[in-house]
């Protein structure tokens, strides 16, 4: 795997995204912090439509695992709100190099926590993850969305997302054309 996703770090108006094991300093370098953040945005409402196997109650155990099984897949993000660095959510990316020189395709997931919803962020998070892209050496964005989750599909379409006509599952892409780059 290339580094890209690896050096993934951006800022919006209201956020500050960055790799969640290169954040330091008093309150991130204490025992089981990351998983405590985890735990409290992993919420059931939350994971409602994600994976089902991230469905439940999470306690620190099973949070120290979930970081575990995310850091083997990819990377991820912690979303801050850049005022008071206060979590607000995950940007989960996986990334592919196909191998043909056209760029690589990055598979992204995201989710804010529930008091973060109904307020432009999640459509601030991937417009400022969109245009990090359009930087790098990214050819295609990916993002997969529950049927029933809307308002994820509108995120995705209000950013240049479309449906992806050949997949059974709703996937979404953005394809970034190497003049955006």
């Amino acid at each position: 795997m290339s580094s890209i996703i690896r050096s993934c770090r951006f800022d919006t108006d209201r956020l500050l995204v960055k790799e969640w094991h290169s954040l330091s300093g008093a309150q991130w370098d204490a025992p089981d912090h990351l998983a405590g953040i985890v735990r409290g945005l992993l919420t059931p409402e939350v994971t409602r439509s994600l994976p089902e196997l991230w469905h439940g109650t999470y306690s620190l155990g099973r949070a120290r695992e979930w970081i575990a099984q995310r850091d083997l897949e990819g990377s991820t993000l912690l979303v801050l709100d850049r005022a008071c660095h206060k979590p607000l959510g995950l940007l989960i990316l996986f990334e592919i190099d196909p191998g043909n020189g056209r760029g690589v395709e990055i598979h992204l997931g995201y989710l804010l926590a529930e008091p973060a919803w109904g307020k432009g962020l999640a459509s601030e998070l991937i417009g400022g993850f969109v245009a990090w892209c359009r930087n790098q050496d990214v050819a295609l964005v990916v993002g997969g969305v529950e049927p029933g989750n809307i308002g994820s599909r509108r995120v995705l379409e209000k950013n240049g997302f479309s449906r992806q006509a050949r997949s059974a599952e709703p996937l979404f892409e953005l394809r970034l054309s190497p003049a955006a780059r």
